[in-house]
């Protein structure tokens, strides 16, 4: 009942969608470009086989987890940057930038100093082909040596977000990710008079791009005095209280992110040990999901931000009312992004020199992919967009992790190593992981609980 009473009003409230747009918008497209620009990034990279592919692919887990410590850290943040932001204390939403990069730049290096020192330790536990160690190594080492401008980067564009300036961060990125792009294709193939370094190249144009975007950040917001334009003396004079509620409702969503992390790459694990087209193929039919999964990042993104803005000026009407438009809106395009990726799968996989046998299981993982997409984008603004807007973060923690290492670790491990199932059966089997989230979360979506005004008392 409570749906169809949304479906009722879904377009009655103008302000609504315009506040969606003016944030969902750049925030969109900002990951379209990003995950659109790392697919081709994949495609060249799978120009020179599965190896180098599969190589590339696990390197990057250890991005992955660093950049999920980073989200965590960043959305920890934002509930309450977007709560202080709608209560316009601007000294307290400087406090939560301060204590954000603190946390945020103190992570990414022990992160670059596992990739730059121990690259060999990290991809032998997903892949024993040597050749993929080898490449992956040398690829990790590389990447490692920007982990720290992502990080500066990533906290200054989250927290700029909460104060709805979505724009600005949005064109350094873009910006940055072609520059990378771009890069790229001259490192790897050898173009424009430069060397051809293989994956290697990738890696440079990595680095390059990455410090030039910290660096394009920090002059806009500092030349243009925009709200987290903060001195040292304004991020980092924290009281004992400010810092116990900060750590009260952001440590559950940091671990929340680790946690879930830690539980994809033991995915990863899994599809490695079933081989190395396996890795290929879901690295590719991965990349895939993630361009159809973008506009539900916008819509998640700004959830969290217009829904922290009004609990924090004390609308928990209007939060309540919008969370259940999100959902709405997100179930049904995630119905329609799963059909639009199974319609494409075909002529996509035509472009990726790999394997027959790879590219017969990406397939069948795309169909996989296509048939849950829905699912996972109602997860994704559930947990991140409604559950921590309204500071509910243990609960967010409870639902986006218990699933995952009760039902979705242990039913890839059977489909693994008991069953031997291939690729696409094990995928399928993680999906009742999702499933299971979606309930639970739904469940306490409907029941209002979730709504907590967490900067009240600071």
């Amino acid at each position: 009942m409570i749906l169809r009473s949304a479906r009722r009003h879904l377009l009655s409230d103008r302000s609504f969608y315009a506040s969606l747009l003016a944030l969902a918008l750049p925030i969109t497209a900002q990951q379209l470009v990003m995950n659109a620009l790392n697919a081709v990034d994949v495609l060249m990279i799978g120009q020179l086989g599965d190896t180098a592919v599969a190589a590339v692919g696990l390197a990057n887990q250890l991005f992955f987890l660093m950049s999920l410590f980073l989200f965590g850290v960043g959305s920890g943040s934002v509930v309450f940057a977007a709560q202080f932001w709608g209560r316009g204390d601007l000294a307290n939403l400087r406090r939560t930038l301060g204590l954000a990069l603190l946390i945020g730049i103190s992570g990414s290096a022990l992160f670059s100093l596992v990739a730059i020192f121990a690259p060999e330790t990290v991809l032998g536990l997903y892949s024993q082909d040597p050749a993929v160690v080898e490449a992956g190594s040398r690829y990790l080492q590389v990447v490692g040596l920007c982990y720290i401008p992502i990080a500066i980067t990533t906290i200054f564009a989250m927290i700029l977000r909460s104060t709805r300036n979505v724009k600005m961060p949005m064109a350094v990125s873009i910006g940055a990710l072609s520059l990378k792009t771009l890069l790229a294709y001259a490192l790897i193939f050898g173009r424009f008079g430069l060397p051809a370094l293989g994956i290697l190249g990738g890696a440079i144009a990595t680095c390059v791009a990455r410090l030039l975007e910290c660096v394009a950040m920090l002059s806009v917001v500092y030349l243009g005095q925009l709200p987290v334009a903060a001195r040292f003396s304004e991020m980092f004079s924290v009281e004992r209280a400010f810092l116990s509620r900060f750590a009260r409702t952001s440590l559950p969503v940091v671990l929340n992110e680790m946690l879930w992390s830690f539980g994809v790459t033991i995915y990863s694990a899994v599809y490695a040990h079933i081989g190395t087209n396996s890795v290929a193929a879901v690295s590719i039919a991965s990349t895939i999901e993630g361009i159809a999964l973008v506009p539900f990042m916008g819509l998640g993104n700004a959830c969290a931000i217009l829904l922290g803005n009004y609990i924090g000026a004390g609308d928990s009407t209007h939060a309540s009312t919008y969370a259940r438009r999100f959902l709405v809106l997100t179930i049904g395009g995630g119905l329609l992004a799963g059909a639009l990726v199974l319609a494409v799968s075909g002529s996509v996989m035509g472009l990726y020199q790999i394997s027959p046998d790879a590219q017969a299981y990406a397939r069948r993982v795309l169909v996989v992919i296509s048939a849950a997409l829905w699912l996972k984008a109602a997860n994704m603004v559930m947990i991140v967009g409604i559950l921590r807007s309204g500071g509910d973060t243990r609960f967010a923690l409870f639902a986006d992790t218990a699933p995952l290492w009760t039902i979705g670790v242990p039913l890839a491990l059977l489909g693994a190593f008991v069953l031997h199932l291939p690729v696409y059966w094990v995928v399928l089997m993680v999906m009742a992981d999702e499933a299971t989230k979606f309930v639970i979360s739904l469940w306490r979506v409907l029941s209002g609980r979730w709504i907590n005004n967490v900067v009240l008392q600071m």
